[in-house]
């Protein structure tokens, strides 16, 4: 029998919910924090931001994962939008972060949610965990998130998790496959531009082995094979037996959902590569992304 026990804030998402079903599977206690009224015995009500979070609710957990934040993934980003992407992560990781040097000596580890966003749009780089936050939105919003957690590094192993962009049906993939299936799916922009990915299954399968092998610091959550938009939509289309032909240019884009958004996700350039998950023996089942679109899709035709 597993005696660990892992505390989940953001569980209800789509990484949350896959990792707690692996974590369960293998017979790990979960603990989640909800902003609703509990139902189990296993939740615990918190209200981030505002009321403090009781470090006693820390005693025998063995890790916390924060995975809380507001889908990137809601377009546009209207001014209000983008305070609510900010409050949203801000606030949680500050109030765990409070929690964990509350509770001092003997605190549970602290893996608290980031993004490859972090790196904004740096085109020609090859981008590891030691290079500089960027200058989109994005990046100082989770150079800011990633701020607030590492105020915990003194009291405990702080994580940060920087995930790229999900290859999945309710991920990223979600919007290109609505465009797709009507025939609509094309470059945007330019199409060159390199975009970090991951498959849900290697998410999990990383964050566990976060766990297992007590990895701190920034640690990129992507595939080990670059790909450009092109690419992971050119493959998608292929899944999905369809044209990818109708461009998008990168004006139409800025003017359709906001020049944060569109700099920030569709049209950043960042190739962002697994240094500390490859050097610390981590292998993905899902080395390109052709393998994770694959995996993620039932063909269509």
């Amino acid at each position: 029998m597993n005696n660990q026990t892992i505390l989940i804030a953001g569980g209800s998402g789509l990484i949350g919910s896959a990792l707690i079903n692996s974590l369960r599977g293998d017979g790990i206690h979960i603990r989640q924090l909800v902003r609703r009224q509990i139902r189990s015995e296993d939740e615990i009500e918190w209200n981030p931001g505002q009321t403090p979070l009781d470090p006693g609710v820390l005693e025998d957990v063995t890790a916390i994962i924060n995975l809380s934040g507001a889908s990137i993934g809601r377009l546009p980003w209207t001014k209000s939008y983008k305070r609510t992407l900010s409050a949203s992560r801000i606030g949680p990781t500050k109030t765990l972060a409070t929690a964990v040097k509350e509770f001092g000596r003997g605190a549970p580890a602290f893996i608290s949610a980031s993004a490859v966003g972090y790196y904004g749009n740096r085109p020609g780089h090859i981008l590891t965990e030691a290079d500089a936050a960027g200058q989109t939105f994005l990046a100082q919003l989770c150079d800011e998130w990633e701020g607030e957690a590492l105020t915990a590094s003194d009291a405990t192993r702080v994580t940060l998790l920087r995930t790229a962009p999900i290859l999945h049906p309710k991920g990223v993939l979600k919007p290109m496959i609505m465009l797709t299936r009507f025939g609509l799916g094309g470059p945007l922009g330019k199409g060159e531009q390199i975009w970090p990915w991951i498959s849900l299954t290697d998410e999990v399968r990383a964050i566990r082995h976060i766990l297992e092998t007590d990895l701190e610091g920034p640690v990129n959550l992507a595939g080990p094979v670059a790909a450009s938009a092109n690419q992971i939509g050119s493959t998608l289309a292929k899944i999905m037996h369809k044209p990818y032909l109708l461009p998008a240019p990168a004006w139409a884009l800025r003017l359709g959902i906001g020049r944060d958004a569109a700099d920030g996700l569709l049209l950043s350039d960042a190739n962002v590569v697994p240094d500390k998950l490859l050097g610390s023996g981590f292998q993905f089942e899902h080395r390109t992304q052709e393998e994770a679109i694959s995996a993620a899709m039932v063909p269509e035709g």
